[in-house]
């Protein structure tokens, strides 16, 4: 079976580095276009770009050109799905005419991420989004689509509390990030504001934070998305930590439920997408760690390849019911890999 051709908008940023990285020897896809600003375009990958993985450049990546977003010109390409690293503004502009022309786009920047047609997807969490797509197309009457995967610090976020939301339903949550570096891309928040440093204020994360879970906790009853019913309250931070996002979660349930219950809950969840095969998907979507001092970015960012988010710390809260701590990668599951599983979970879908 021939690979599927993808390109990468972006290419030359963190977390398109990620995409590259992800996708290099992947089974179903195969890099053949890189896109990227009018400084990088017209020049070979490996002559413009500051690789900031923990792997090499893969050489055949290094030699391709980088060709420019111009939309005129991005008719009947070598490539069929796009996957996104642009920053906000630009996607805004630039996806839409992508899926009109007729590419599936699968899309880290947030600029769609609300749209009432566009799903807002991990696979773990809300699988079953990815029929949006077609109400999408109707509405918009585009050829191709967008999916769109969440902000990376509301990713530990859904992906630890969906089974909790499901068995004993969430009321209230309360949130503080501790957000890595690599979150603000390359070369990211200048080293002399963050080293020994917190930075208590993320422009617009607070407000992801607070509203991407309730679209992804919701349903999608067409022809539009049903948004859950939680209050969520968010405080973000950026600290000087490499990778990984650590939020601290406290949480209110409809019913009484014990530590047993919750710890059971996480440990025995298998979500409707494992069953589906699809090449990026870990053993499991979260592991939960006994020690009381886990889980660690340095220790525990890579678990299950980085695609597994991390708990910890559950206990009562004297506030709310429970309180506890999640980890997640945020350029890997919650950023590049999430997008790249959601394109396998298309394929799975439709093909």
């Amino acid at each position: 079976m021939s690979k599927i051709g993808v390109g990468v908008l972006g290419a030359a940023g963190m977390v398109g580095q990620r995409f590259l990285q992800l996708l290099q020897d992947h089974p179903m896809f195969e890099v053949v276009q890189l896109f990227g600003s009018d400084r990088t375009a017209g020049k070979k990958y490996g002559e413009v770009v500051r690789w900031q993985m923990d792997t090499d450049l893969p050489s055949g990546i290094s030699e391709m050109v980088i060709e420019p977003i111009d939309l005129n010109n991005m008719n009947n390409m070598d490539c069929e799905v796009l996957f996104s690293a642009l920053p906000s503004e630009e996607a805004r502009k630039v996806e839409p005419q992508l899926a009109q022309k007729g590419y599936k786009v699968f899309t880290n920047a947030s600029a769609l991420r609300m749209d009432p047609y566009v799903p807002l997807i991990i696979p773990f969490v809300n699988h079953d989004h990815i029929r949006a797509i077609e109400e999408q197309r109707k509405q918009y009457d585009w050829k191709g689509f967008v999916v769109a995967n969440p902000n990376c610090s509301s990713t530990p976020v859904v992906i630890s509390l969906k089974r909790l939301h499901e068995m004993f339903g969430v009321k209230k949550i309360i949130v503080t990030t501790l957000q890595a570096v690599s979150g603000a891309g390359y070369p990211g928040v200048p080293s002399l504001d963050i080293l020994g440093n917190v930075i208590p204020y993320i422009s617009g994360e607070e407000e992801k934070v607070e509203t991407e879970p309730l679209k992804m906790l919701g349903v999608w009853e067409k022809p539009d998305f049903r948004y859950a019913d939680i209050s969520i309250s968010a405080h973000t931070n950026r600290v000087p930590v490499k990778d990984g996002h650590l939020v601290t979660i406290s949480v209110e349930f409809d019913r009484p439920v014990s530590q047993q219950e919750i710890l059971d809950a996480w440990e025995n969840w298998q979500p409707p997408v494992m069953s589906m095969n699809l090449p990026s998907l870990p053993p499991r979507p979260l592991i939960y760690k006994h020690e009381n001092d886990r889980p660690q970015p340095v220790k525990d960012v890579m678990t299950l390849s980085g695609m597994g988010t991390v708990v910890g710390r559950l206990r009562p809260c004297k506030v709310l019911d429970w309180k506890y701590i999640a980890l997640a990668h945020n350029t890997i599951i919650g950023a590049a890999g999430c997008s790249i599983l959601n394109a396998e979970l298309y394929y799975a879908t439709y093909c």
